[in-house]
């Protein structure tokens, strides 16, 4: 009667391991960063680095704080926000069904499986001078760029989520009478999940990529642009200032919104998870 008593855990007690593992693994998570915080705190003024090769931790956290109070910090990054979620917007709603219907069709993924492969190497800023002469300076040829980073990753990705699904559930979709129109919504899509959330996670690393380098090269607002005129004038607290609000933005879109979404519908729909989730 004792040894079932002691295996009894009460209610209450899950909800606080719950609220313990995620502390532990945040703590983990943050940790490699509090070191790096460290290593600069304690390295750039015994060596004596000048402010012009690379600040110091006060001379950055000055910057944020005047940044944050002139409002050009949040504006350049509300600007950059904006890029990326229209360009990976569109990316997704051309991308997700082009996938789909290559997995769908053997012809078709034959004829455009080799482009895709040869376009992989080229996505990103190689496409940034073309974007420049298409759109001119400014919004459409970021968002372009972005576009196109974000593109062929959700495309591949959707390619083998639609590539996994099982031929016994196509076979049975297909004897049951299933129209084409109903095994796209009803089978090929929710079949695909896992290599779309897959693919959007990769493809937004890769939208922040061609943000940064079309937005220093096709535009006057932004992230990307305000960390090259800080390089024009030896500002290097505005440049390691960008940088950490570049990944900032990163970690907390990634962990907090797309890791979730990967992990719930893996959990729904099966698949393999990313080692780092």
């Amino acid at each position: 009667m004792n040894s079932v008593k002691a295996t009894i855990v009460p209610a209450s007690a899950a909800p606080t391991r719950r609220v313990q593992e995620s502390a532990r693994r945040a703590a983990w998570f943050i940790s490699p960063f509090l070191v790096l915080i460290a290593l600069w705190a304690i390295v750039v003024p015994l060596a004596g680095v000048s402010p012009r090769t690379f600040p110091s931790i006060g001379a950055v956290v000055a910057t944020l704080g005047e940044t944050l109070a002139d409002g050009t910090l949040l504006a350049n990054t509300g600007v950059s926000l904006m890029r990326v979620l229209v360009g990976a917007g569109l990316a997704m709603l051309v991308g997700i069904p082009f996938g789909i219907l290559m997995g769908m069709s053997k012809a078709v993924s034959g004829f455009f499986e080799p482009l895709l492969r040869f376009s992989v190497a080229l996505a990103g800023i190689a496409w940034i001078p073309i974007a420049t002469l298409a759109f001119g300076y400014g919004e459409g040829a970021v968002i372009f760029i972005v576009f196109n980073a974000v593109l062929f990753a959700i495309v591949y990705q959707t390619l083998l989520g639609v590539r996994q699904i099982p031929i016994s559930l196509l076979r049975a979709a297909r004897s049951n009478g299933a129209s084409s129109l109903r095994m796209f919504f009803e089978v090929y899509l929710p079949g695909a999940m896992p290599g779309i959330a897959v693919g959007a996670r990769t493809g937004m690393g890769f939208a922040w990529r061609g943000l940064i380098a079309a937005e220093i090269i096709a535009t006057s607002l932004g992230l990307g642009y305000t960390l090259f005129l800080a390089r024009q004038y030896y500002e290097t607290d505005v440049m390691i200032l960008v940088m950490i609000v570049i990944g900032v933005l990163w970690l907390i879109m990634d962990r907090l919104v797309l890791v979730p979404i990967e992990r719930r519908t893996i959990q729904r729909w099966g698949g393999q998870q990313g080692v780092d989730s």
